[in-house]
């Protein structure tokens, strides 16, 4: 479907005849991207920073060889996730931490959008809003759907598991403040960065699925250290490969954005109710 800018593609910021070009299924090029996306395994998941940041560092070595288009295009991957790797991303909703998240998470959007606009003169990071695009009937009913498998999934994940535990307890007013802000920031901030950043720079040197299991790779290693712990990554990983696929197809970040903050608004009513039990009976578990 067309966004838009005209005959520029929304996901890669190419010439749509370019876009179009068929990428091979094997390359030398996936060793590199596929080492960058175990350092956000190592640094997020696993949470061994010095393997991270070696893995990372060896994978750029290596993409410098191989290709260096791709290379600049991972090294723009890996500034955002060295920037993301200084802070502590467990849930944390005081005032000072929120600042710290919000400051680091908005330089790792901001570093490699204004490396590649200023230093590589290139267009491919876009953030595709008023694409003109009117959503279908089966997109505004998967709103819907979002909604009703979020209010079934999410309470058997965070109380069957205790994984609710890893975000802290909440009752006073300025606490629920706080905890919807941050839940919705980070919701938005996901696709800011792992689908409109990483996704997109991937999906330039790759085809579409290679490019969207090596970004839910790293999605979901993030997610991981932020508290979706236990049997998490079998809603996270299917969360983030259907996030990518649907922006590849709507290339409207509005609609993405759209279907996280449903979710997340389920996720932030579940926390909710599972430290307040009394609270919001409205759940199935």
């Amino acid at each position: 479907m067309p966004g838009g800018d005209g005959m520029l593609d929304a996901v890669t910021g190419t010439d749509m005849t370019m876009a179009a070009e068929v990428k091979p299924a094997l390359s030398w090029g996936l060793l590199p991207a596929a080492g960058m996306s175990a350092s956000g395994v190592l640094l997020f998941g696993v949470q061994i920073p010095l393997a991270g940041y070696l893995v990372l560092v060896l994978s750029l070595v290596a993409a410098f060889f191989i290709d260096r288009a791709l290379f600049r295009s991972l090294l723009l991957i890996g500034l955002g996730l060295g920037i993301i790797s200084t802070i502590s991303l467990e849930a944390n909703i005081s005032y000072a931490n929120i600042a710290l998240m919000g400051i680091v998470l908005a330089l790792a959007v901001a570093v490699p959008y204004l490396v590649e606009r200023g230093i590589y003169r290139e267009h491919s990071i876009r953030f595709p809003v008023n694409t003109g695009h009117r959503w279908s009937r089966l997109e505004r009913w998967y709103l819907v759907i979002v909604v009703v498998l979020g209010w079934l999934i999410l309470p058997p994940y965070f109380i069957g598991t205790g994984a609710y535990q890893n975000w802290p307890a909440i009752s006073a007013p300025d606490e629920l403040a706080r905890l919807f802000v941050g839940v919705n920031a980070v919701g938005i901030w996901d696709e800011l960065f792992f689908i409109c950043i990483v996704f997109t720079l991937l999906r330039k040197h790759f085809p579409m699925w290679q490019a969207n299991l090596l970004q839910a790779t790293i999605f979901v290693s993030f997610l991981w250290e932020l508290g979706y712990r236990g049997w998490g990554p079998l809603l996270t990983i299917p969360f983030a490969l259907v996030q990518a696929w649907i922006f590849s197809q709507v290339k409207s970040l509005t609609y993405v954005v759209s279907v996280h903050l449903l979710f997340d608004l389920v996720v932030f009513l579940v926390l909710v109710h599972a430290h307040n039990p009394e609270w919001l009976p409205i759940f199935l578990y």
